[in-house]
């Protein structure tokens, strides 16, 4: 059984929200769980949320900026901040720091409530130190 994990974080790397899916699910599952949360004046993510009706709509409906590279096979390249997206790098570095839980890692708890509790409690030592 895989398990992907999706997160937000603020801008100095400290985690802010968590969705599980399965591990064949598409970044974009994640995506339409955690964006509801997100209130900030720009939002850093890879290629994969590059979707119009999904992810750059309610962005722009919502008045936040998105950086976020346009996919190669797009008609129309979008422009995007390639300064802003650098601290990209962040949210790189807290799935780093929460992969050094090795439960997390390897996926110990069977349950998903169970592997999410463990999400939390990992994610909340790192925030704390």
């Amino acid at each position: 059984m895989s398990t992907k994990i999706h997160a937000t974080v603020d801008a100095l790397g400290n985690p802010t929200g968590f969705h599980l899916t399965g591990g064949q699910a598409h970044d974009l599952a994640g995506a339409d769980a955690l964006l509801a949360q997100v209130a900030a004046g720009a939002l850093i993510a890879d290629r994969s949320y590059d979707a119009e009706a999904r992810v750059l709509a309610p962005l722009r409906q919502a008045k936040t900026e998105a950086v976020i590279p346009p996919k190669r096979n797009r008609t129309e390249q979008r422009a995007y901040d390639r300064d802003l997206y650098a601290a990209r790098h962040l949210i790189e570095n807290f799935f780093c720091k929460l992969k050094q839980y090795r439960a997390i890692a390897t996926r110990y708890d069977k349950t998903k409530r169970s592997f999410l509790a463990a999400i939390y409690l990992a994610a909340t030592v790192i925030l704390l130190n």
